[in-house]
């Protein structure tokens, strides 16, 4: 991790003192717990609020034994880090208490004494008995999953009662998680954390004046589940929710791409069916499709008869 020490559990310094490494770093340390159990210094300071109980974070972090160069325990050689909820997901008490004292972008060291790492007993092989640990920890963002799954369980009327502002925040959070979870290729999960948005924001009713928050909300929910379904090759759908996001928005480029792969889609049934004749599967997503383009050139169809028959009858903007 940038801005660590090349081995941070076997720390150099003049043993003089008759003092062990860590004892030695400890007095340079800032104490988090009120008893000196988790001793934390910042190596890179984050920017934002601080870490939230409950939240789900993403972190990078290495576990060190004193005199050690390697870590016992790291996450650093995944290439994409899994979001971990705490008080669920992070075992380490230490650890939990030093992510509540972290902002997004922040590198700390903490030493965790025993009573808040593995205890009298260790974690045999590894951990021996009444061990402090030092570990590195990169926050590298963090949701807070608790206030919206406690919105998302309320109902229909009981949300009402909340300001739009509420809403729109608790949509984004789940939008967000959609989001991290799509970047994981897991995008049956994302997709449904996109609908749980996408309900929030369609069952609630807002004043002319405040509509364009929600419709812009929508846009972004449903451009993202447009693209989940093409990933998961089911592009009758996708180009349901594109069309839906062109109601929106009749110009979004984005919209209008996703719809624009319904005929690369169809190219890959259609390939598919030659293979296959019989297959029911590849049959009727074929006819999906088929049925959600003929709705979807019908509402053109129709657009451009109003447009015309306007232009017709001498209509034009700011006439009597």
């Amino acid at each position: 991790m940038g801005g660590s020490a090349r081995n941070p559990g076997a720390l150099q310094g003049d043993n003089a003192s008759g003092q062990s490494p860590y004892q030695r770093l400890s007095r340079r340390m800032r104490d988090i717990s009120g008893d000196r159990g988790v001793l934390k210094d910042v190596i890179r300071e984050g920017a934002g609020e601080l870490v939230t109980p409950d939240a789900s974070v993403l972190v990078k972090y290495s576990g060190y034994l004193e005199h050690m160069d390697k870590p016992f325990d790291s996450n650093c050689f995944r290439k994409t880090p899994r979001l971990m909820k705490l008080g669920e997901d992070i075992t380490l008490w230490g650890m939990e208490l030093g992510l509540l004292s972290m902002r997004r972008g922040e590198l700390a060291r903490f030493l965790f004494k025993p009573a808040y790492a593995y205890g009298t007993l260790g974690c045999p092989p590894l951990i021996p008995p009444n061990t402090t640990v030092l570990f590195e920890i990169e926050l590298l963002d963090f949701l807070d999953s608790a206030e919206s799954d406690k919105f998302c369980a309320l109902s229909a009327e009981q949300q009402d009662q909340f300001p739009l502002q509420k809403v729109l925040k608790v949509a984004a959070t789940e939008r967000e998680f959609g989001n991290y979870l799509f970047r994981q290729s897991r995008f049956y999960d994302a997709k449904v954390r996109y609908k749980r948005a996408l309900l929030l924001l369609h069952r609630r009713s807002a004043p002319p004046e405040e509509q364009h928050l929600v419709e812009a909300a929508k846009l972004l929910v449903l451009l993202n589940l447009s693209f989940t379904y093409l990933k998961l090759e089911r592009p009758a759908t996708a180009l349901r929710y594109g069309e839906q996001a062109l109601i929106i928005d009749r110009k979004n480029a984005k919209a209008l791409f996703r719809c624009g792969q319904y005929q690369k889609a169809r190219d890959f049934l259609v390939r598919a069916q030659k293979e296959q004749p019989f297959n029911h599967d590849i049959n009727n997503e074929l006819k999906k499709l088929a049925s959600y383009y003929r709705d979807y050139t019908d509402k053109e169809k129709e657009m451009c008869h109003r447009m015309f028959a306007a232009y017709d009858n001498g209509s034009t903007v700011g006439e009597n």
